[in-house]
């Protein structure tokens, strides 16, 4: 990254105003750059590593945000108590708050972003659209103001046509957004859309705008100084999403060809000029298939994808923020802007991608990264410990792959994804590494659709495991081979285990299996061919393989799950494996396996969070599909659906009441 190590530092102390990896990110340029930092935390977060990281830690209230992260007074309090000469805000919380950059300003102190004016407009998505057509910035058809209530909504989205976006006029990061196929769809969302907007960020003022097809999400970085030099630094690819929140960015995008990127640079800084930007920011567009693109908003802040974009121009957008701040000059021209190789990052996230993506919180009973090395790169805030609160964004860590072309980087990022380690809480590990092989995925052809429309919603880790069959059942065989090797000879060292065939039962079907003893691993017959497996490092009790399947480099994740299972993650797909004698194989077939319990009785909550609102009573009959409540988690609203056609028998909860993972919700006759 562009840094100049030998000037001095532009403040004696900054004060991070965030938690978790984007603070620890943020102390690391700090840090070298010669500047102290002042973390702040709140009660629930005193053990996180960025308070230690830091060189001087603030508590600065309990853990609902509202009353430590999103308190203007008690963080400007901390950034005068502890003499910090400037205030970084990281993203979220009080990032893009005018409010919060005028009061940072009013202390004396100086706000490492832009000035409190251009958040305000760029924030207020209805004035932001205005200023954009001003400055000759195509913008998406649609309602030039908010809509009063949800009458008018309805008579905008038949003048414009459906589909058609339910958007909060503040804020982003998909709360308060809705897609609205039709009429039905839009009285069901409005609602729900505006309850999130409220709850997120004390403004309910909805928009209704045209829905692109095929749309692809695509940002621009720029930089801008108080001396009215300004640059952008390509585009970023922000396509793969869940419930309108990005899982999957890119440096560049696989969509955008030279001119588009040169049109859409162009009208992202003649946007940041006409607010007189200055510091880091994203002008947002969705493009269509025809490559017309549209201004959806300008984060006025950094954002979760920025190490993208700087792993491929090699500059640190964060030293930059600060320079500006300071007041210096921007030292690069657009005409040393240059694209080295390919980025990807992966948001690792504490959700259940079987359950829709639904957050999870708790504590993390395992979590090991991959180690680092060339061209990897993990952001994280948490350590083996820590917990995940339902308090806020359940994001565990970025995971960012550079490569000399998107394959290499996409091969690197996949690799990292198969031996990262998490346990303790649901999460998305298997869902990414699925999504980075998708042909689809691999041959660039993305839309912001493209999680609903290949995985429906959804992904079951398990389920994936058939396909991987030849990679998972040789390394379940050669891992339970030399399990058995270490028990034959209790006190230490290689026995000689039994060469008789195994059988290693994966995804409902019996596998026989037969190994011979090769150099750095075995031979594994299987389905009358060989497999060579190669691991020379692994032993038992190693929780990841390294190795080779067949002459192919593979990562797989091995753990002891009961005597005769093995627990194995690789490639998307998560399995239990049987490895047994053939013989135990044919005798445990005849033994009738017993039935699940029947839960189509029961609504479960599938998450921790809160009882918004019910939409049905006792004695109603509903039917499939039908809206039964709404749960609120992390401060996203869930609408709970009935799976079939029931009457509702006993209602368990009320509005308010909080719930558990997997807590009963309602009973149905």
């Amino acid at each position: 990254m562009t840094t100049s190590p030998s000037e001095p530092a532009a403040f004696g102390k900054i004060l991070i105003a965030n938690r978790g990896e984007i603070a620890c990110r943020i102390v690391r340029t700090a840090r070298r750059m010669g500047i102290a930092t002042v973390a702040v935390h709140s009660e629930a977060d005193r053990d996180l590593p960025h308070v230690a990281l830091a060189d001087e830690a603030v508590e600065i209230g309990p853990a609902p945000a509202v009353e430590s992260y999103l308190s203007i007074e008690r963080i400007v309090a901390a950034a005068r108590r502890t003499g910090a000469g400037a205030v970084h805000p990281g993203f979220g919380f009080l990032a893009e708050n005018a409010g919060f950059a005028r009061a940072v300003e009013a202390a004396g102190i100086v706000f490492i972003g832009p000035g409190a004016d251009a958040i305000a407009a760029m924030g207020d998505k209805i004035e932001s659209k205005r200023l954009a057509r001003a400055a000759g910035v195509a913008t998406i058809p649609g309602h030039p103001d908010p809509v009063a209530d949800l009458g008018e909504a309805e008579r905008v989205a038949a003048r414009i046509g459906y589909p058609v976006m339910i958007k909060a006029s503040a804020g982003g990061g998909g709360k308060g957004m809705r897609v609205a196929e039709d009429r039905g769809a839009l009285r069901e969302g409005f609602e729900s859309a505006r309850n999130e907007a409220r709850a997120a960020f004390g403004d309910d003022r909805m928009m209704v705008e045209a829905f692109i097809v095929e749309p692809r999400h695509i940002e621009i970085q720029v930089l801008a100084d108080a001396h009215g030099n300004a640059i952008h630094l390509g585009e970023r690819e922000c396509s793969v999403q869940r419930r309108h929140q990005k899982v999957i960015e890119e440096a560049p995008s696989p969509f955008v060809d030279a001119p588009m990127r040169a049109a859409m640079g162009g009208q992202a800084l003649a946007l940041a000029r006409a607010v007189g930007y200055r510091s880091a920011g994203t002008v947002e567009f969705v493009a269509g298939a025809d490559r017309r693109f549209y201004f959806l908003e300008m984060n006025t802040r950094l954002q979760v994808e920025h190490p993208v974009t700087e792993m491929v121009h090699g500059v640190d957008l964060v030293e930059q923020m600060i320079r500006i701040a300071a007041g210096e000059t921007l030292a690069l021209r657009q005409e040393d802007v240059r694209a080295r190789g390919w980025a990807v990052e992966a948001r690792v996230y504490a959700e259940d991608p079987a359950r829709g993506f639904l957050p999870s919180a708790g504590r993390l009973r395992r979590y090991r990264p991959p180690p680092e090395e060339d061209g990897l790169r993990i952001d994280s805030g948490v350590v083996e410990g820590s917990e995940v609160s339902m308090h806020y964004d359940p994001m565990v860590a970025k995971t960012v792959a550079h490569g000399a072309d998107r394959d290499g980087a996409l091969d690197r990022l996949a690799r990292a994804l198969d031996g990262f380690e998490i346990a303790g809480v649901a999460h998305n590990l298997s869902f990414l590494r699925a999504a980075v092989d998708h042909p689809r995925f691999r041959a660039g052809a993305l839309t912001t659709g493209f999680v609903a429309e290949e995985y429906g919603g959804a992904y079951d880790a398990g389920a994936a495991a058939g396909p991987l069959a030849p990679v998972l059942a040789p390394v379940a065989a050669m891992a339970h081979r030399r399990q058995s090797e270490r028990e034959a000879r209790p006190g230490g060292g290689r026995g000689r285990a039994p060469d008789e065939p195994l059988s290693v039962r994966l995804g409902g079907r019996d596998i026989p299996v037969t190994l011979a003893e090769a150099e750095d691993g075995y031979d594994v017959e299987m389905g009358g061919r060989v497999v060579a497996v190669r691991a020379p490092s692994w032993r038992p009790g190693d929780r990841v393989f390294r190795g080779t399947v067949d002459g192919r480099p593979a990562v797989v994740q091995v753990a002891r799950d009961a005597r005769e299972g093995w627990r194995l993650v690789h490639g998307g797909a998560a399995a239990r494996v049987l490895v047994r004698t053939a013989r135990a194989a044919e005798l445990a077939a005849r033994i009738p396996e017993k039935p699940a319990p029947d839960l189509s009785r029961f609504l479960l909550s599938p998450m921790p969070g809160m009882i918004v609102s019910l939409a049905v009573a006792a004695g109603q009959a509903v039917k499939s599909g039908e809206a039964l409540c709404v749960v609120d988690a992390m401060k996203m609203e869930n609408v709970l659906r009935a799976e079939r056609d029931a009457t509702v028998a006993k209602i368990e909860v009320a509005p308010g009441d909080p719930v558990r993972v997997d807590q009963v919700i309602m009973t149905f006759a």
